[in-house]
């Protein structure tokens, strides 16, 4: 089964129905079905939180929150990931960054992202939801 770590701006998309969400509800449906595991950074909840919480407010986001815990597998942000991150110069962005190297350290296959330019020295594929399912095809 394929490992994807989706990047926060895809977990976005799909809970607060942005511009992007047909193409991102599809890959949580296929991992949903089975058909895929999907991992985002614990880094990924406090960001969405913080984000939803002003249109959402707080219990209907924690809801949303406890039901995305379902569909994915939160790999931990360590005192390595965040040591790699500051050190590398290449991600103009800390959080890309943080997120980068917490797929890298948890084996991932492929990092779904909507921002694939902050991601362009990535020593993996790194692909927006469109570019993957199209792949798959």
């Amino acid at each position: 089964m394929r490992k994807l770590f989706i990047d926060t701006n895809i977990v976005l998309d799909l809970l607060a129905k942005r511009k992007d969400y047909v193409a991102a509800a599809k890959v949580f449906t296929l991992a949903d079905q089975g058909k895929l595991e999907l991992f985002v950074s614990s880094l990924t909840f406090a960001n969405t939180h913080y984000i939803l919480v002003k249109h959402e407010g707080k219990e209907k986001t924690l809801k949303i929150l406890r039901d995305l815990e379902l569909v994915v597998t939160i790999v931990d942000l360590s005192g390595k990931i965040v040591r790699l991150a500051l050190n590398d110069k290449d991600f103009a962005d800390f959080e890309d960054g943080l997120q980068y190297y917490s797929a890298l350290e948890n084996g991932m296959e492929v990092i779904i992202t909507r921002n694939q330019k902050d991601f362009k020295h990535a020593k993996l594929p790194v692909m927006n939801a469109d570019q993957f399912l199209k792949a798959m095809e």
